[in-house]
């Protein structure tokens, strides 16, 4: 009967460590998928960002009138016959 005690702890102990270590791997395996599917997300939007700037280089390398658009809005560049309108700066507040 002794014998048979120690063995029920035994089992006991061992179905409760297996379901400790069950819910702790579980969680993690959770965390972890989750965090997989965070990181893919990012990865998508790091791909189409970076399609993005694949096509503004290439049209940077191959389409003159990008680059004149691009300096005329960025630099303030004009042609010759342009009219130039100036507006004041709306004033600061505080």
């Amino acid at each position: 009967m002794n014998l048979r005690l120690v063995g029920g702890v035994f089992l006991i102990l061992l179905v409760l460590g297996l379901a400790i270590y069950g819910v702790d791997s579980g969680t993690r395996v959770w965390h972890m998928k989750r965090e997989i599917e965070k990181l893919e997300a990012d990865n998508a939007t790091l791909r189409a960002r970076s399609d993005a700037l694949a096509k503004t280089v290439q049209r940077l390398r191959t389409d003159p009138s990008y680059i004149e658009k691009l300096a005329r809005e960025d630099l303030g560049w004009v042609r010759e016959g342009d009219t130039v309108l100036k507006f004041p700066s709306p004033p600061k507040s505080r």
